[in-house]
Parts: structure tokens; sequence; C-alpha cells
């Protein structure tokens, strides 16, 4: 963890976070701070009629993306597991999770390249993305560091 995150994870647990104002209320976000303000009456329109920007939709559609590949990354590791357990030849079981291992990969793979054109689509570089290593993916989500 570093230095900034310690010293919020200390906060929190001392309450310090527990009184501020509009606790446990929405937040309101009818300004986006990044917009153009020439921009933002036609922006509201198009958000009130369901419309988004493209840089937007995309982002929610990396964070599916991922999601699906990481939880069916996780039920393969169960189901190895289990079957480790039940006596499941080992052969077998070892040859589905490679299938499983692969097939992420794949799907990190296919991130990757929504994150990186995703990347040349947001309006400032804090917004970015990181690409995914799958390696370290599959380690965090087994529980290996």
């Amino acid at each position: 963890m570093t230095g900034i995150e310690e010293h919020i994870r200390r906060a929190m647990e001392e309450g310090k976070f527990d009184d501020l104002p509009g606790k446990g209320k929405p937040l309101r976000l009818d300004q986006d701070p990044h917009e153009d303000p020439e921009w933002r009456t036609a922006y509201r329109i198009l958000r009130n009629s369901g419309f988004t920007l493209l840089w937007i939709e995309a982002r929610r559609e990396i964070e599916v993306a991922l999601d699906d590949a990481r939880g069916n990354l996780a039920r393969a590791w169960e189901w190895r597991l289990r079957a480790l357990n039940n006596g499941s030849p080992l052969s077998s079981v070892e040859a589905e999770w490679e299938r499983a291992e692969q097939a992420f990969g794949e799907q990190v793979d296919a991130v990757n390249e929504k994150i990186l054109s995703y990347n040349l689509q947001v309006p400032s570089n804090r917004l970015q993305l990181i690409v995914l290593d799958a390696g370290r993916e599959a380690a965090a989500i087994i529980g290996v560091q």
C-alpha cells in the first residue's frame, strides 16, 4: 500500500470520515468537470435522452468484459479445486485448467485492445487505463502473490 492509501485507511478506521456532510446521500453528478462549458447543455440533453459519450460507453464495455473474464477464471479455479478434492484425474483437471487460463489470456488480450482504443478517446490522460498483465490478473484471482 502506498503512504497515501495507508493514511486514508487509518483515517477510515479512526472514523474520521463518519461525519462528512452528505453522508448516506447520493452524489450529485449533474455536471462533468471535464466537459467543455460551451457544450454542457448539449451533453445534458444527450444524457437525459439516454445517450452518452463514446469513451464513457467504451469504459463501461471494458469493465463488463474484464468482470466477465475474471469471473470465468475464478469459477474455473473453484472447479479445479473441487475436482482435485473429489479425486478427479490430475491430467484431465490440469488440462481443463490450462484451457481456462488460455481463454482468460485471450479475453485479457481483447480487453487490452479495448483499453488502447479507449485511451485514444478520453479527454484527459488522467482518465486513461493501464494495459493489463494476464499473469498478474490470474495470480490475483487465484490468490497467488
